[in-house]
């Protein structure tokens, strides 16, 4: 077995990544506080050539030394945009008719392996702050919420983990790989 060269992996280069189709999905950082989980989701947007990513809140954004040392250039391949306030994310969203989804252990919530995605909706999946999770005023106003089971002694996975979990399960179900 042997690794293939970087011309065999036939990567697009950036321009090209911008113009092509996309999957339906939004990635929404909320309150996200480790600028290597925001570089490390940059990088898993870009693998899964999410549509954007909406940085919110205390979450810090490009350029910034560390973000980069995890995304590795995908800053400038991700769309992104700011907004000081998570609610104002949700809200433009919602506009826009994504179907809002917290990432977090809350009553209610679908298993991620449970969850039914429909081809013809977009998505918006918002992830919480490491240590608080989704805020409380989000988990109000979203339309579902989607768990990751567990079963260890920790009480949650790194949000940059639980990003690569997540979208990967639903390019699966969108039958999109």
């Amino acid at each position: 077995m042997r690794k293939l060269s970087m011309e065999e992996l036939n990567r697009v280069d950036v321009d090209s990544f911008k113009n092509q189709e996309k999957i339906p999905i939004v990635v929404v950082l909320d309150n996200v506080r480790s600028m290597h989980n925001v570089g490390s989701t940059f990088r898993t947007a870009d693998g899964f050539a999410v549509e954007r990513i909406i940085l919110c809140g205390i979450t810090g954004t490009p350029p910034h030394r560390e973000i980069e040392k995890t995304a590795l250039g995908a800053t400038q391949s991700v769309d992104w945009e700011y907004h000081p306030n998570t609610m104002t994310a949700i809200e433009q969203l919602k506009k826009e008719h994504y179907t809002l989804l917290a990432i977090e252990q809350a009553a209610g919530s679908t298993v991620l392996q449970n969850f039914e995605t429909d081809s013809q909706k977009k998505y918006a999946l918002i992830f919480g702050n490491e240590v608080h999770g989704v805020s409380d005023d989000v988990m109000k106003a979203v339309d579902g919420c989607i768990e990751i089971p567990q079963f260890g002694t920790k009480h949650s996975l790194n949000v940059s983990v639980t990003i690569g979990i997540v979208l990967w399960q639903f390019l699966q179900k969108l039958k999109l790989l």
